[in-house]
């Protein structure tokens, strides 16, 4: 059975189940969307000779010829990218089919009929590929980080909500010092918008300099152009950092060095998200349930964390994917192997899978309600964890053995008040050290927490 393409009956979850959530992606990493990219990259190539004074044969655009140019890859349409799947199917080669396009619609402006052999100039496939993968990946990354950021602002916003509320830290999974959950939240806000940042800056590289690096044909051709350097003017023009010194292929080295700073970012990410659900799990969290929904096929009551765990498993899919591209994408046996190019055509699906988990984030933190009696009263059966502060206060005034006594009274016992006071009378502290003891709480002592919750780096 034949079935059409459509959210349904695709394969990948990513064009499938999760459509609507990556839909702007698409016209960005489709192959509708890297067709785009090499169109623009021959119309503006085409074009930049056209400027050039040494390649007289290739006069300078006209102000109508110039727009009618640009508007061949402004315009780009889905029927355009059909036609150049045509001539694919007659060259059986994807970045030819692109040339054969352009120089059809270029021979349609008026003067520019008989100019159509300076569309892909000396150019080497790769010439086109690096420079429409550095502007398909930047402005991929310009959708991630705006949900990146929504995912910093959303666990910072959390934090905010949570402000002065003492918390019991766990080491180990065992109760430990308290501290507060805004703290805890800001930890993770922190961590995120610092990779997010790492994100943002990567450099992404361009280069255009023919089949080995080295220039040959442009030389052979025009010989008195300096080819370098209109190659840095045109790579830069396009918004991209150029690369002088290079094989026939862009290493790649810029695309690994972004994988791997999403990773971290994702990295970051999946360890909030387990912490939500071990939140969810001690009741710290409570979930909003939302009218309608089910959480489990026999179990009524069950609101389940799915949200962080959607998330969860999106981000393994993505960090696989980035993972295997960071590794593979630098290495090609000398000038160049044609192994990146399959590999080149999965950005989309890593970077879908990214938002996918972003977005999965985002609702779970929505859904979220602090359970404050659960969390303070967690606090209240857990007066051992003072034994930390009596004996460090210990210390500081000489007392014998402080960590071995506190270690013989408490380790492995649950204190109460009353058992936390008899204890300090045992202990033959100074009176104003016992005072100022008798006064702590689990719940105040939660030491600088509130001051570093508000930091801001």
């Amino acid at each position: 059975m034949q079935l059409d393409l459509t959210p349904i009956t695709a394969i990948g979850s990513a064009d499938g189940r999760y459509r609507g959530k990556v839909a702007k992606l698409a016209p960005i990493v489709s192959e509708y969307g890297l067709m785009k990219f090499r169109v623009q990259v021959e119309c503006e190539w085409f074009g930049a000779l056209a400027a050039l004074d040494g390649v007289g044969e290739l006069p300078a655009l006209s102000g109508s010829q110039s727009e009618a140019l640009r508007a061949i890859h402004e315009g780009f349409s889905p029927a355009d990218a059909e036609r150049i799947k045509t001539l694919e199917a007659a060259t059986n080669h994807d970045v030819k089919a692109v040339e054969y396009f352009v120089k059809e619609r270029v021979s349609s402006i008026g003067g520019l009929a008989g100019r159509t052999e300076f569309v892909h100039f000396a150019c080497t496939s790769e010439d086109i590929n690096n420079l429409a993968h550095g502007l398909m990946l930047r402005q991929g990354r310009d959708v991630l980080l705006a949900d990146m950021q929504r995912a910093v602002e959303a666990v910072d916003a959390l934090a905010g909500e949570a402000a002065g509320l003492p918390m019991l830290a766990r080491t180990h999974g065992q109760p430990a010092s308290p501290t507060t959950l805004a703290k805890e939240l800001r930890v993770f806000a922190e961590r995120l918008a610092r990779s997010r940042r790492s994100v943002a800056e990567v450099v992404l590289r361009g280069k255009i300099n023919g089949a080995v690096g080295n220039f040959n044909a442009h030389v052979a051709a025009y010989p008195e152009v300096d080819w370098p350097a209109v190659s840095n003017a045109f790579v830069a023009g396009l918004g991209l950092d150029p690369n002088p010194l290079t094989t026939q292929i862009e290493p790649h080295d810029c695309i690994a060095e972004l994988f791997h700073a999403i990773m971290r970012f994702n990295r970051v990410l999946l360890d909030f998200d387990r912490d939500a659900w071990a939140y969810i799990a001690i009741d710290y969290f409570g979930q909003r349930p939302v009218a309608g929904e089910v959480g489990s096929s026999t179990m009524p009551h069950k609101v389940n964390p799915i949200d962080f765990e959607n998330s969860e498993g999106n981000l393994g899919i993505a960090n696989a994917l980035l993972s295997h591209m960071a590794d593979k994408l630098p290495v090609s046996r000398w000038q160049r192997d044609l192994s990146d190019s399959t590999v080149l055509r999965n950005i989309g699906t890593a970077l879908a899978h990214c938002i996918i988990a972003c977005q999965a984030t985002l609702k779970g933190v929505s859904r979220l309600s602090i359970n404050r009696a659960t969390i303070e009263a967690d606090l209240d059966r857990n007066w051992e964890v003072l034994a930390e502060a009596v004996q460090t206060v210990m210390r500081k005034h000489g007392l014998e053995e402080p960590y071995e006594r506190l270690k013989q009274a408490t380790r492995g016992r649950r204190l109460d008040v009353r058992s936390y006071t008899d204890l300090l009378r045992r202990l033959d502290l100074p009176p104003a050290a016992l005072e100022s003891l008798r006064e702590l709480t689990p719940t105040t002592y939660t030491g600088l927490a509130d001051r570093l919750a508000k930091q801001r780096n």
